[in-house]
């Protein structure tokens, strides 16, 4: 008898910083299903790093195993396009039934859903997202109009605030609950919203974190001149120097909230899981797109191009089948997304018909004492001349009431969206940047990242060794070439 390929969960929250939770030390987070299965049967990648810190190409990134600049997926309106390599339509093509339920930001809206999932699900009856509805919005020009805060929602008669998350999560329940264990292996892709701002929870998630425990948040730089050109500008236009810090612990307090809800609507998910006897035979994997600011530096949102750990550092969890050997528990090791598609190949037999650059994690989820990467790496911004990258058909570009607008438009400038690229070590991080200063951190001695070193003669022997291992990785990464060649007349 053939045994049947593992299921697969990808719970893929919008968001999620790392430090959102509670077993990786966060005091006033709230994560009791994630830490129980840190506990019992699952894996933790405390070093988790995305490629990109913003939804689309850090998504095209960990679907396909690639680098941002193998292929151009560096903006917000650079999919993937049907010839190239995802994971999902590979895992079709292989014999799953796909079921997708939640946003895009992957496949171009001009091309069909159909070679990538059975399912594209589409739910009903759904209250409008806070992008949607922005009643949450203080008045055009008050201090509040770009701080992302909506605080605690107001569900009316239900019990829950029913947005496109919940009527999602609810979708693959049901799901679930219909399959079978003798019909074909499944794959139930999650990408849901939360913890993306707006700021806003319901009951009891909002009153579930202790506003006492919350961390404080880093402080906005002393010194601008030492940062990216792009941050200080946002942090100019957000204009939040307003807010005292209790407002921000408010903030963070909500977000946290926010996780704390994505947390219980995993939980449900387990649970059908373990009721219907497909738990142990499942494997979950549970990441981020990329993090947030969440008040740190001043700021809210993200930025396009720039590397701070609280955008880049992002949950990583593997909960593998039973029948894989699992010690569980924290890890500790340099990870980056593009092992997630390489992990997936080697836990369901996927053969690897092309070049990419993932690693599987399945020995480091084994054993806890492996190592697996020196250096992990991000990237993001744009060329000068490349006005097709500034990301215009935003609806914030040049719109000041857009809610992304102190960003967005600051991508028409240079030096503020210069093309910028991050090499980090487990002591250090240097970000090579093209047409501003570059950074230099030393993690150990300044965690927030708020003393650039670039100029210390100090660490200039780290310095020499950080740009040589960033040309090691784009001589190593530089193109693919197709496995498939051709005939010569």
């Amino acid at each position: 008898m053939v045994q049947k390929k593992p299921n697969i969960i990808i719970f893929n929250p919008d968001q999620f910083r790392a430090d959102a939770l509670g077993h990786l030390g966060n005091p006033a987070a709230y994560t009791p299903n994630l830490d129980q299965m840190i506990q019992e049967d699952a894996v933790s990648y405390a070093n988790a790093f995305c490629q990109n810190p913003v939804c689309t190409p850090s998504r095209c990134s960990f679907m396909s195993g690639w680098y941002p600049h193998v292929r151009g997926h560096r903006t917000m309106y650079h999919m993937m396009q049907k010839e190239e390599p995802v994971l999902l339509r590979r895992l079709k093509e292989a014999g799953y039934f796909v079921w997708w339920g939640g946003k895009n930001d992957l496949i171009p809206g001009q091309n069909s859903f159909e070679p990538y999932c059975d399912i594209k699900y589409q739910p009903e009856n759904t209250r409008p997202g806070l992008h949607g509805d922005q009643s949450w919005r203080p008045e055009q020009g008050s201090e509040d109009y770009y701080s992302f805060y909506a605080g605690k929602l107001d569900p009316k008669d239900e019990d829950i605030y029913y947005d496109g998350d919940w009527a999602n999560v609810e979708g693959a329940v049901d799901f679930i609950k219909k399959s079978s264990t003798d019909q074909k292996p499944f794959c139930v892709y999650l990408p849901l919203l939360y913890p993306h701002p707006p700021y806003g929870v319901e009951e009891p998630w909002y009153s579930r974190i202790d506003r006492n425990e919350v961390r404080p948040r880093i402080p906005a730089p002393e010194n601008w001149q030492d940062k990216p050109s792009i941050l200080r500008g946002i942090y100019e236009r957000q204009n939040l120097q307003h807010r005292g810090e209790d407002d921000w612990r408010e903030l963070r307090a909500v977000y946290l909230g926010m996780c704390s809800r994505i947390d219980h609507q995993l939980g449900l998910l387990i649970d059908v899981l373990k009721k219907q006897g497909l738990y142990d035979s499942t494997a979950l994997f549970f990441f981020s797109d990329h993090g947030d600011f969440t008040g740190d530096y001043g700021l809210v949102e993200k930025t396009q191009n720039t590397f701070e750990d609280c955008l880049v550092n992002v949950p990583l969890i593997i909960k593998p089948p039973a029948d894989q050997d699992t010690v569980p528990g924290i890890r500790k090791q340099l990870v980056e997304l593009i092992d997630f598609p390489a992990t997936v190949e080697e836990l369901v037999g996927l053969k690897r018909d092309y070049t990419h650059f993932g690693r599987s994690l399945l020995p480091t989820i084994a054993a806890d004492s492996l190592e697996h990467r020196d250096a992990v790496f991000a990237e993001g911004g744009r060329l000068q001349n490349e006005e097709h990258c500034m990301e215009k058909e935003s609806s914030s570009h040049q719109v000041p009431e857009g809610l992304y607008w102190p960003r967005v438009d600051l991508q028409k400038q240079i030096p503020e969206h210069t093309k910028a690229v991050m090499c980090r070590t487990q002591q250090y991080k240097y970000v090579r940047r093209l047409y501003e200063q570059d950074e230099l951190y030393d993690l150990k001695e300044d965690p927030f990242e708020l003393n650039n070193r670039i100029e210390d003669p100090e660490l200039e022997a780290v310095l020499n060794k950080l740009r040589d291992r960033l040309l090691t990785y784009y001589l190593k990464t530089g193109d693919v070439v197709p496995h498939e060649t051709d005939k010569r007349e």
